[in-house]
């Protein structure tokens, strides 16, 4: 399916609507967008050094390579319930302690370019995915944290996780991240 038409509200969790708003309205390839969206955080992951990866914005809260081990790890959690609900399994899913996966991650401990690789292969993975789906995956829905989600809503809000995130490293990391 080329056109990914923007969900209705009653396709995610009202917490996901400030991710999905943040996506360009006239938006009109989803996928497309993803992919470049993913080929800017790349860019911006390659010009940072170890010492910006380390830095936190303050005491207790997540550094940069934390942070971008959180958006590898939801952006996996949002394309396996994607792929979940597109084989049609009825099964809710749990929800995540974000938190609890970052303090677990490791990721703080890699470096810069583990970092970079493996979001670069997660998101061409998840692209792979994406692009493999026909109209009847995308229009399923299941419940996930206790709440409808369905596969087409997954793209908008892993876009908008990720653009939320960004804005993030731009105001409280100082980064030069666009948008």
């Amino acid at each position: 399916m080329n056109n990914l038409q923007r969900p209705g509200t009653d396709e995610y969790a009202d917490e996901f609507a400030p991710y999905v708003d943040l996506v360009d309205p006239g938006q009109d390839n989803i996928l497309v967008h993803v992919k470049a969206q993913g080929l800017v955080m790349l860019n911006m992951m390659r010009s940072l050094d170890e010492e910006t990866g380390n830095h936190r914005y303050a005491a207790g809260k997540w550094s940069l390579k934390e942070l971008i081990g959180h958006l590898i790890d939801m952006e996996r959690i949002f394309t396996f319930r994607a792929l979940w609900m597109a084989r049609a399994d009825n099964q809710a899913q749990p929800g995540v302690d974000e938190n609890a996966w970052a303090a677990a991650s490791n990721a703080g401990h890699r470096t810069l370019a583990e970092l970079w690789r493996e979001q670069h292969v997660c998101r061409t993975d998840h692209l792979y995915l994406f692009k493999s789906l026909d109209e009847s995956a995308w229009e399923r829905r299941g419940i996930a944290s206790g709440n409808p989600l369905s596969v087409r809503a997954i793209p908008w809000i892993i876009a908008g996780h990720e653009k939320h995130h960004m804005l993030m490293m731009k105001k409280l990391y100082g980064l030069p991240v666009p948008g």
